[in-house]
């Protein structure tokens, strides 16, 4: 499985570093890589949760049997161990590759990092829509930009670290 993963990360990264030229000058490729895998995830939950809430739920209640949740709500929780899954992958094998923190730590960082930006998406969602009386679709995607923020630096710093080169980091601070 990890080699298929490695495989499959290493042709989406050549596919997107294709068209980093134009890009070179105002980031680096670690940011243009995690800015389209994001985007392509991003875009990817912004699909399903549309899916599952007007189609799958059908915009009704998801009755439980011990709780019963909010057409909303309910889709947040569908969606939530699915994009989980896509985006550390993407992360992992594409855009942070090189990272030395091993696999398991990473996901357990990643799931930490996510689980914040669940708690942001519930409380802004509960806010926007319950709260302000907003649609579910355009507050999600709303939230998700909050949170894509958030998950760019938690993901670079905490999750995929890597030791910098005393000389690079020089290099940085003189900038």
């Amino acid at each position: 499985m990890n080699g298929i993963c490695v495989t499959a990360g290493h042709w989406i990264r050549r596919k997107i570093t294709f068209f980093y030229p134009p890009f070179r000058k105002y980031m680096t490729l670690q940011f243009f890589l995690y800015g389209v895998t994001g985007a392509a995830n991003l875009l990817f939950d912004w699909v399903l949760y549309f899916t599952v809430y007007n189609y799958m739920l059908q915009q009704k209640l998801l009755k439980l049997g011990f709780v019963t949740l909010s057409s909303h709500i309910g889709t947040m929780a569908i969606k939530i161990p699915v994009v989980l899954c896509t985006g550390f992958l993407l992360q992992r094998y594409v855009t942070f590759s090189h990272s030395e923190v091993v696999m398991r730590k990473q996901l357990f960082r990643y799931s930490v990092v996510f689980a914040v930006n669940i708690l942001i998406n519930y409380f802004g969602l509960k806010l926007l829509v319950d709260g302000l009386g907003f649609w579910p679709s355009p507050s999600n995607v709303t939230i998700s930009i909050v949170t894509v923020i958030i998950s760019y630096f938690s993901q670079k710093w905490f999750t995929f670290q890597t030791s910098t080169p005393r000389g690079e980091l020089q290099r940085f601070r003189a900038r």
